[in-house]
């Protein structure tokens, strides 16, 4: 069970038009399970991501915590005339890997995340170590990667973790992910870092004396870093420890 998540009920006629117009995913792809998308700004940068799933009447996000009332107040301001509600719901996110209970969904991030259920009776929580497996896995973290009003989300692994859909249409920030989208290569990126002994979370990387980005979630020896590619290599450190890149997405 997660107490760090809340979930928002959206319902109304126009609820499904309203969120395609908007977030960073298709909404049609309610009909096959739980979606991953993020809100943008017009920008084109990282605000919010979440979780969509659909149940009779109503569509449901599911948000960490903390970033639940401001995600409700931004969509509150986009609603204008639509016919759309938005309230707080009462279920509940359990998450575990294995085996899946009935009900659950796939985490459509990666396989090895195992999957997400939804009641008001949550599943106990089980003893896997998230931290490791996003690390292991490089899935960015609300307000640990993913870094509202700054990160994009193409250079944080979106479209790899299935949280970008290139063909649906517009949405709030399209334009500026769909240029970075045609780039030849992205500049800079989330990449897994190892070294020889434990790393220090948000410690800068340096190399050659130089800046090239900075640690993220750590889990022992190994971190997640957002980095800047083209100065980034072989000698850089953080917190005078020696780091390699590990995996790349």
């Amino acid at each position: 069970m997660s107490e760090s998540r809340r979930i928002l009920e959206i319902t109304g006629a126009d609820r499904r038009d309203f969120l395609q117009g908007l977030v960073t995913n298709d909404v049609t792809k309610l009909d096959q399970g739980l979606v991953y998308a993020a809100l943008l700004s017009p920008q084109g940068k990282y605000l919010f991501d979440f979780f969509m799933f659909a149940r009779a009447d109503a569509i449901y996000l599911d948000v960490k915590a903390d970033c639940a009332d401001a995600l409700a107040a931004r969509l509150a301001m986009y609603r204008l005339r639509a016919d759309v509600k938005l309230t707080q719901s009462a279920l509940r996110m359990s998450r575990g890997i294995g085996k899946k209970p009935e009900g659950a969904w796939p985490d459509p991030r990666h396989p090895a995340l195992g999957w997400r259920q939804y009641d008001r009776a949550p599943i106990p929580a089980d003893q896997t170590d998230w931290t490791a497996l996003r690390v292991q896995h490089i899935i960015p973290e609300t307000g640990v990667e993913l870094i509202a009003n700054e990160s994009y989300i193409l250079e944080h692994g979106f479209e790899r973790l299935n949280g970008v859909d290139f063909r649906k249409g517009c949405y709030v920030g399209q334009e500026v992910t769909a240029r970075m989208k045609h780039k030849t290569s992205l500049k800079k990126g989330l990449v897994q870092v190892c070294a020889e002994r434990p790393l220090t979370p948000g410690a800068p990387i340096t190399h050659d004396g130089k800046e090239v980005g900075r640690l993220c979630t750590v889990s022992k020896n190994r971190a997640l870093a957002y980095l800047r590619f083209e100065r980034a290599g072989d000698g850089m450190e953080a917190g005078g420890v020696g780091l390699t890149i590990a995996g790349k997405p």
